[in-house]
């Protein structure tokens, strides 16, 4: 490098920050970009799912043809600092009104400023002003699609509120999931989305859902590519729980295959978490047939890749999920290497 380019990497603010591109959606992005939010010297991309078929998001989508803001919300919320406060009014329901009820606030005011401005991106752009927002928040297609999981016995679940919530106390396994376009030939990528992938220096992939969180971000053309050409260090965050009806007795190098799969490139990094939650959590989980995740093999996995453990369940907390704090010591440790 020369002297020139010295000074000017100096100078300009944006030569010292991580460029740090999250991939996922629901609960598991929330809990990862809270725990980026106030890291000093990040510059935050949160690329978001838009398959999400239940609840408000659902019948929003259903009755008014738009994108599902539910997962964006939930990004925005994150990445506030209002974020308490913003949670409290944006995720209250209304409790009464024909049409009203059962939604809640945040996806209306979402709905309401993207129809407004003319599209979802710039609805997002505006609430996000709102609340002061650290990074941007991408939905990973702007086309509308439905999730559609191929079981092992070649049955198929259309939609992603039914691939979460499977019927009955058995299901095949999942053996591939699709997107169906509803209006075109092909699901297109947001542009933004692949520029992100392309000049980031670390991509977070999960924790979250598997195949209704994770994957439908990389079945979207171009993602998968964007990932196999960026220079970036790609690190999964390995899930707390199984999934009944998604993740069955999955070990942590299953669900390290399948990302693989789907990204089409070996990871880099994997953070782990070996934090067990309290045993009376874990019984309510194994009611629901969900069972914690472990490795068959560390030591062969840690040969493969970086591998990094940490306690990161959330110890408050009555249900399995990552506490945000732990999340951010491990990922600032993992920074700074």
């Amino acid at each position: 490098m020369s002297q020139l380019d010295s000074q000017d990497n100096l100078q300009s603010p944006q030569a010292t920050q991580t460029r740090i591109v999250t991939i996922g959606g629901g609960s598991g992005q929330y809990a990862l970009l809270s725990s980026l939010r106030d890291m000093p010297n990040v510059a935050i991309t949160a690329v978001v799912s838009m398959t999400d078929s239940g609840g408000s998001t659902g019948k929003l989508r259903d009755e008014l043809g738009i994108l599902p803001p539910g997962d964006v919300l939930k990004c925005i919320l994150a990445l506030s600092p209002q974020r308490e406060v913003a949670r409290e009014l944006l995720l209250k329901r209304f409790s009464s009104g024909e049409r009203l009820m059962g939604h809640n606030a945040g996806n209306m005011l979402l709905t309401m400023l993207g129809q407004y401005a003319g599209s979802f991106q710039e609805g997002i752009k505006a609430l996000a002003e709102i609340l002061d927002v650290k990074g941007d928040i991408l939905p990973v297609t702007t086309d509308k699609a439905t999730l559609v999981a191929e079981l092992t016995n070649g049955d198929r679940v259309f939609g992603e509120s039914a691939i979460d919530l499977p019927r009955g106390d058995q299901r095949e396994k999942i053996s591939s999931v699709f997107l169906v376009p509803h209006h075109t030939d092909q699901v297109s990528v947001n542009p933004p989305v692949l520029q992100q992938i392309l000049d980031a220096h670390m991509i977070l992939i999960g924790p979250g859902d598997l195949y209704t969180s994770i994957v439908p971000n990389l079945l979207v053309p171009g993602v998968k590519e964007a990932l196999q050409n960026s220079r970036a260090r790609i690190c999964y965050l390995t899930n707390i729980m199984t999934k009944f009806g998604e993740t069955d007795s999955y070990h942590a190098e299953d669900f390290i295959r399948e990302v693989e799969a789907y990204v089409g490139r070996p990871l880099d990094e994997i953070i782990y978490n070996e934090g067990r939650p309290p045993e009376k959590i874990l019984s309510r989980y194994a009611a629901q047939k969900s069972t914690f995740v472990r490795f068959k093999d560390i030591a062969e996995c840690a040969q493969r890749y970086r591998l990094h453990n940490y306690d990161l369940v959330d110890s408050q907390a009555d249900i399995a999920r990552h506490d945000s704090g732990k999340l951010a010591a491990a990922l600032s440790r993992l920074l700074a290497a």
